[in-house]
């Protein structure tokens, strides 16, 4: 039985992240990330959530977002990921070929410490992973490219942080992730499990009901038990 998506509560901090169908590239050209960006400055303009980083990716995209209220999140990519298709559309000529995306996006809570950090570091650094860049801030659609480059009137479209980057950020986003760090993020994307402290996990799991996130993968544990009682 599939799960009811829950709005996600005002006052975390999310890692968000959508893909397309069989990876299949939106973003074949720069005009093509280039609409995506104008896009996304009108959907910041209607639904004003804070965005602390993002990165557009040919087959995908994350986002880390710092919603003020309940159904924020939910608001703002609802309208970002539909009218993105719908243009997308239209401007390839491919109208009723079916979905873009690959479905709803997903979030991710994230705590609001070295864990954020990490999870910023991994959505800028996505170009180096996958050899875009030979340097994280050269990739021109990332937040941090536009940082540390874009004009005034653009870089409105970033929050604040909740924590201190330090004095050269853009030299750890570089630096690589250690194995834990990047283990970690492989589990919060996979499960949909919070990213944090094991008592801030515990927290965020018990109070937004999301314990199937941290259950072992496979059969529920009552069905295999009454299997074993047959045999």
């Amino acid at each position: 039985m599939s799960r009811r998506p829950r709005s996600a509560p005002g006052g975390l901090i999310y890692h968000v992240l959508n893909r397309t169908v069989g990876r299949m590239k939106m973003f074949r050209w720069p005009r093509d990330y280039d609409a995506f960006e104008r896009l996304l400055r009108e959907a910041h303009e209607l639904h004003p959530i804070r965005i602390l980083s993002y990165c557009l990716m040919p087959s995908h995209w994350h986002f880390v977002v710092w919603p003020r209220e309940d159904g924020e999140v939910t608001q703002f990519f609802r309208w970002l990921t539909h009218t993105h298709a719908m243009r997308w559309r239209v401007s390839h000529r491919t109208v009723g070929y079916g979905h873009l995306y690959q479905g709803r996006f997903k979030s991710f809570p994230v705590e609001s410490d070295r864990h954020l950090l990490t999870v910023c570091r991994y959505v800028e650094r996505n170009a180096l992973n996958a050899g875009l860049v030979e340097h994280a801030e050269l990739w021109r659609w990332s937040s941090l490219w536009l940082r540390l480059n874009g004009s005034g009137e653009h870089q409105k479209l970033l929050a604040g942080w909740p924590v201190d980057r330090g004095k050269d950020w853009a030299a750890l986003v570089n630096e690589p992730l250690s194995d834990r760090e990047i283990g970690s993020m492989q589990v919060s994307m996979k499960r949909g499990r919070p990213l944090g402290s094991p008592i801030w996990t515990q927290k965020i799991i018990d109070r937004l009901d999301l314990q199937h996130t941290v259950r072992e993968e496979g059969r529920p544990a009552k069905a295999k038990n009454e299997e074993e009682e047959k045999n």
